[in-house]
């Protein structure tokens, strides 16, 4: 498995609507711990929730057979982190092999900006594209090797701590 790589290139942030804090104007409620409400939502705007996570985000990028069709990259929060704001009524969910995994996205235009990944049901897995600009500082990316996903879970980690509350992950505590 390949380690985390930080991915700044103004390649990437054309592919990935640059994503970094570039002008000092982010719109968003800065938290103590780095916390920020980032903002996001589908394409065609059905869809609109709110996250509380770092400004950095740690990003995956997956290879298992739905992920590398999606092209789906994310990364994960508790579910007490994330906040559906709209568009309940125009979700819709594919699940298979184990049905863990909810994949989940617009009915009108078939954007998943979240889902609740196999890693972590207690979680989402937010996408870094579907966030408003103006949040993000940086993204670092680390490639999972969905491909061998008992494996590859038996040797990350932390990726099963991702979706644990900590005391600084609640808005409520900030409050």
């Amino acid at each position: 498995m390949d380690s985390a790589i930080v991915c700044l290139t103004s390649d990437w942030l054309l592919t990935y609507r640059r994503l970094e804090l570039l002008n000092g104007t982010a719109t968003s409620t800065v938290l103590g711990m780095d916390l920020v409400k980032h903002e996001g939502g589908c394409h065609c705007g059905a869809v609109r929730f709110e996250v509380w996570s770092s400004s950095d985000l740690h990003v995956f990028h997956c290879n298992c057979s739905i992920c590398t069709k999606k092209q789906n990259h994310h990364f994960i929060v508790p579910k007490t982190s994330f906040k559906l704001l709209q568009g309940s009524d125009n979700l819709t969910t594919y699940t298979f092999n184990t049905h863990v995994a909810k994949h989940t996205f617009c009915k009108t235009c078939g954007v998943q900006s979240f889902y609740t990944p196999r890693s972590n049901p207690d979680g989402y897995g937010v996408a870094p594209h579907c966030l408003d600009p103006g949040t993000v500082r940086s993204v670092t990316v680390e490639n999972f090797c969905g491909e061998q996903w008992d494996e590859s879970m038996r040797a990350h980690k932390s990726i099963r701590d991702m979706s644990k509350p900590a005391d600084n992950t609640h808005p409520e505590h900030h409050q």
